[in-house]
């Protein structure tokens, strides 16, 4: 991994408490000349909406209980009530909101198809390595997705970002409160050892900026840095591989002057940007394919491994071999850029 410029935390910042759940009263039983009545099961006070009248309907309390959720979700908000972790990821938001967002582009607008997920194991540490396309970092947002809503155990991945998606404002904050850091080994140790699911990338600008006619080509994947982490933490590599993202922005050139002057690695030309516009910027509606591949075992090496540049060169080889075979397979399969 290239060295990152590392943005510190305030890490005496104190850790807030939930909600004090209150202690709900237990009825008197009935008699026993009256017949009982069966009664539904509680829900968690957090999840719990209004009560509703006598011969309400079902959908009715439904909305009650959405209402009455989100009411909650926006008292807490408000109040400063809720946790986060020295990275800053905000679990609360993410799922009620951020994944939200995220979830009609991947089912709705991508179609994505997940495949090989039960290679992410169901607890423990891993490290996620998959290939960068798209002009946009979409494919990062939607593999977040795809590890969250199709694993079992509704894991949450945390990505590592590049330094500029802490320089942008907005963006700075939105991907703290979705879990991602800062692309540096530090952090992803940290993260692993603690038994987090790693996402990375390590095409990084490479990858996502290349030319159309450079699609599904793998780019260089760095000096090997996140072969480094795993072996240090002892945490299994889930290789990835995602097909569609390449051509939502087909990029056919490349303003350099301009870039330079944003300060941003490029500036992409398309069929439709910047001609078009803000409506330039919409993606194409391609149908996605992501892919995990079988993981490749860390922790029967020594400890002095993470040390041998000859090991870290053949499991970046290996990786990469793995991810870009994948992608050629899935290119085969399928029968449309749309369909």
């Amino acid at each position: 991994m290239a060295d990152a410029k590392v943005i510190p935390f305030d890490e005496d910042r104190p850790r807030r408490r939930g909600p004090a759940r209150a202690v709900r009263a237990v009825p008197p039983p009935a008699p026993e000349s009256a017949p009982r009545a069966s009664v539904a099961p509680e829900e968690p006070e957090d999840r719990q909406g209004s009560v509703e009248a006598a011969g309400g309907s079902a959908r009715g309390g439904g909305w009650d209980r959405r209402i009455a959720g989100g009411l909650s979700f926006l008292r807490r908000r408000i109040t400063g009530d809720y946790e986060v972790d020295d990275f800053g990821y905000d679990k609360e938001l993410t799922d009620q909101v951020l994944m939200s967002l995220m979830r009609p582009l991947f089912d709705k607008y991508f179609r994505v198809e997940v495949k090989g997920i039960e290679n992410i194991p169901k607890e423990g540490g891993a490290l996620i390595v998959a290939n960068h396309s798209g002009t946009l970092p979409l494919d990062g947002l939607m593999l977040q997705v795809a590890v969250h809503d199709h694993h079992p155990a509704e894991r949450h991945l945390r990505l590592l970002a590049a330094d500029l998606v802490f320089m942008l404002p907005v963006v700075n904050e939105l991907a703290r409160k979705a879990g991602h850091t800062l692309a540096c080994a530090e952090d992803a140790q940290r993260l692993l050892e603690a038994g987090e699911l790693v996402g990375v990338m390590p095409e990084g600008f490479k990858g996502i900026g290349k030319p159309f006619g450079e699609r599904y080509k793998l780019q260089r994947f760095g000096r090997g840095g996140f072969v480094s982490t795993a072996l240090r933490a002892g945490t299994p590599i889930v290789p990835c591989s995602i097909v569609g993202a390449e051509e939502i922005y087909p990029m056919i050139g490349n303003a350099k002057t301009v870039a330079r002057l944003l300060g941003v690695p490029y500036f992409p030309v398309t069929p439709t940007f910047p001609w078009l516009g803000p409506l330039g910027a919409v993606p194409l509606p391609t149908k996605w394919t992501i892919q995990f591949g079988e993981p490749i075992p860390t922790d029967g090496y020594a400890a002095e491994a993470a040390e041998d540049p000859m090991l870290m060169f053949n499991l970046t080889d290996q990786v990469r071999e793995q991810i870009q075979h994948t992608l050629y397979k899935l290119l085969v399969q399928r029968r449309s850029v749309f369909f």
